[in-house]
């Protein structure tokens, strides 16, 4: 028998024709666990505000794997040493690093499950292909565990300046068509060295780490915190929190198995280390499950279930008001007393699924975390808070905290 070709070549919009380096990288993309990544939005519900904006996590892992070829490739061309294996390992490490995300991405992740990451449950994945594999990723999940001996090939899979970042920033700006997320990820990667066993960026390449950062700032701003994706992601919270309430209290509630699962129990790490059946919930789950439950609520029984799931629907999206002061104490009570008398509701219970308020909170750059470091002449690191002439500590890790308030429209 012909032996099958495995190293294809993938038409990806944002970087054109890509590789799959290596056989076994292709095994992996085959797998039932990776190609769940297909149904699963890379944007959650931001494609309610920008349209293009319905890539998923499978395009995004792809993407991630190609920049990671080039970021291999320019680490050897400058003496680093990264072996076959290592390199083989460190493309599974980034093709992996995002397969644990549930439906919608990030949308859902503290809602089915609870005190569990989506990273801890990518870990799952890859021990789980590990063995249907017989070992072949003990060294990707060592370099993803940041076990590995070289730390510079975790911080190619996770840091703040890693090929993950790099990809979903390009991306996202790709299909969602705000040019200001934009970042030349071609010359930060022709940047990267290594100094000490960690990632480097040569000094010349300090203003595309000074766009790479405002960039990210603005996308928070722009498409992953748009108000009008904060408030569909808000109402489809909502419409599970209210989904679960019914089932736990005995109401017969369409769903499929796996997704109904999730709405009875809400696991976290314990019941995903303990049960090997829950994985394999979570792995036919995906926003397909969601969407067709929530079609099927909109003419369910439960008044308030019908009613979010049909507003959802039809994209009849909550007003949502975003201050950078704490909502008043009587504006929240004038929306509820409209909200009670508007919808006939009977508890506080009932109307914290119609009227509610929260806060949200970005920083372009954790200076806690693993830091993007500079390097002049002489082997001079510095910071790249430090280094910047353009942008200071005080700017680059301050947390912007923002207040929300969540209501139906129609109330004026």
């Amino acid at each position: 028998m012909p032996t099958l070709n495995k190293k294809k070549i993938i038409n990806d919009p944002v970087y054109g024709f890509i590789k799959v380096p290596f056989d076994f990288l292709y095994d992996i993309i085959q797998h039932p666990s990776f190609q769940r990544l297909r149904r699963v939005k890379q944007l959650g519900m931001t494609h309610i505000v920008y349209p293009g904006a319905m890539h998923t996590r499978f395009q995004h892992a792809l993407g991630a794997m190609h920049l990671m070829s080039s970021a291999v490739e320019t680490l050897r061309s400058k003496g680093q040493e990264i072996t076959e294996e290592e390199s083989e390992a460190v493309h599974a490490a980034i093709l992996l690093h995002d397969i644990g995300h549930g439906p919608f991405s990030h949308v859902l992740e503290s809602t089915l499950i609870s005190n569990i990451s989506h990273e801890d449950i990518s870990l799952f994945f890859m021990q789980r292909i590990n063995k249907d594999m017989n070992g072949r990723l003990d060294m990707a999940i060592s370099i993803f565990k940041n076990e590995y001996k070289k730390k510079f090939l975790h911080q190619l899979v996770s840091s703040q300046l890693d090929m993950d970042r790099l990809d979903y920033l390009r991306r996202d700006s790709f299909f969602s068509g705000v040019t200001e997320g934009m970042i030349g990820s071609d010359r930060i990667i022709k940047m990267l060295d290594v100094y000490d066993d960690h990632l480097v960026v040569e000094a010349k390449g300090i203003y595309s780490i000074e766009k790479f950062l405002v960039a990210r700032r603005l996308m928070y701003w722009q498409v992953y915190l748009h108000k009008t994706a904060l408030s569909a992601e808000q109402m489809l919270i909502k419409i599970m929190q209210r989904a679960r309430t019914l089932v736990q209290s005995g109401h017969e509630l369409f769903a499929p198995a796996n997704f109904l699962y999730f709405l009875k129990h809400q696991p976290g790490i314990e019941e995903f280390e303990g049960d090997e059946r829950v994985l394999e919930y979570f792995a036919l789950m995906d926003d397909d499950d969601i969407m067709s439950s929530i079609k099927a609520w909109t003419v369910h029984p439960d008044k308030i279930l019908a009613t979010l799931s049909a507003s959802f629907i039809n994209r009849s999206l909550y007003r949502i008001e975003i201050t950078r002061d704490p909502i008043p104490a009587d504006r929240i009570i004038e929306i509820k007393t409209k909200v009670l008398r508007e919808y006939g509701l009977r508890s506080e219970e009932e109307l914290s699924y119609f009227v509610f308020a929260d806060t949200i909170a970005i920083n372009a750059y954790n200076v806690k975390d693993d830091r993007i470091h500079i390097r002049f002449k002489e082997d001079e690191i510095k910071d790249i808070s430090e280094a910047s002439d353009m942008l200071d500590l005080s700017a680059l890790g301050k947390t912007v905290l923002k207040y929300y308030l969540c209501y139906p429209k129609g109330l004026e």
